[in-house]
């Protein structure tokens, strides 16, 4: 998330109550987590394990809770107890949750041509293109960002919160929501079947590519980017950090795990599991995903087991 205007250092310390080690004038841009920062960006970290990843990361600004660090030079950390709480301050400060007061927010941008059928709902700052088609009953969150000849069929959810917690099981209630302050953009030509949902980035966007068909009850995870002229068959679901690159297929029912690639024109056939990467340009079937002509074959010989096991048992009878 961009903060509406560069802010110092100084003043996001005063705001949490953290101590400042660096430079105290120098300005931040914004806040996001670590899969997506920038320069000028804000980022927290509050675990060892992952001080050193922060540290070097492209973010200037970190808020750490430990002053025992090398800070890398031209970097500012901001030190305080609690971290995450820091964030959820920050973020409610810069992006609070307001109640919705109509079913169209006035803020809203609707273009030239599209159409919005009845009871659908677009919140705040919520921008939608030419010659869209919203069909009823559709949910459009605050920040999405809507291209034009965009069909959204009904039942359809876009901008929910992403599905992202704060662990610790040293308290009574282990997750703690890492608060959404990210949002949708969804390019041209794109069309969303009925009873989908997609989540919004925690800090930053959560992107559909120019020309991309999901079928109905499809879910997208928060931050994953899914690149131009994709299919998704009904009931896919893909996890949040994922990278869908241009042009590839998921028939139904396939689950993508999180933070991986899935490459160019790779097709993932239904009812298929990826718990890493693919290579673009292939056919994939089964879980774990692989080469889907190998995966046949493997099958084929799974189904002779019985009938090898009995020749060799008859072979060892003589």
């Amino acid at each position: 998330m961009k903060f509406p205007a560069p802010v110092s250092a100084s003043h996001i310390a005063s705001l949490i109550d953290a101590k400042i080690k660096g430079n105290p004038e120098a300005m931040i841009t914004g806040i996001n987590e670590i899969h997506k920062v920038e320069s000028g960006d804000l980022v927290f970290v509050d675990h060892p394990k992952y001080y050193d990843k922060c540290l070097n990361s492209a973010a200037d600004f970190i808020i750490i809770n430990t002053i025992d660090v090398v800070v890398p030079e031209g970097k500012t950390i901001l030190i305080t107890d609690e971290p995450f709480e820091a964030y959820l301050k920050i973020v409610q400060q810069f992006r609070p949750f307001t109640p919705a007061q109509t079913s169209i927010s006035t803020s809203a941008v609707i273009g030239e041509g599209s159409v919005v059928m009845p009871n659908c709902f677009i919140g705040e700052q919520v921008v939608i293109g030419k010659h869209c088609i919203i069909h009823p009953n559709v949910t459009i969150l605050n920040h999405t960002i809507i291209g034009d000849h965009v069909v959204i069929q009904s039942g359809t959810v876009i901008g929910s919160d992403a599905f992202y917690y704060n662990t610790k099981k040293d308290r009574d209630v282990w997750f703690k929501k890492m608060v959404s302050c990210g949002n949708v953009v969804i390019e041209d030509h794109v069309e969303i079947g009925a009873g989908c949902t997609i989540d919004r980035g925690v800090t930053a966007e959560t992107r559909i590519g120019k020309g991309t068909c999901m079928d109905n009850m499809v879910h997208i995870g928060h931050d994953t980017t899914v690149g131009k002229n994709c299919l998704f068959a009904a009931q896919v679901g893909i996890a949040g950090g994922t990278i869908i690159e241009d042009g590839v297929t998921l028939w139904g029912q396939v689950g993508v795990s999180k933070t991986l690639t899935i490459g160019a024109n790779a097709v993932v056939l239904a009812q298929s599991g990826v718990p890493s990467s693919l290579e673009g340009g292939k056919t994939y079937f089964g879980y774990p995903a692989e080469d889907a002509s190998l995966k046949r074959r493997e099958l084929v010989w799974i189904k002779r087991i019985p009938e090898l096991w009995k020749k060799v048992m008859e072979g060892g009878a003589k």
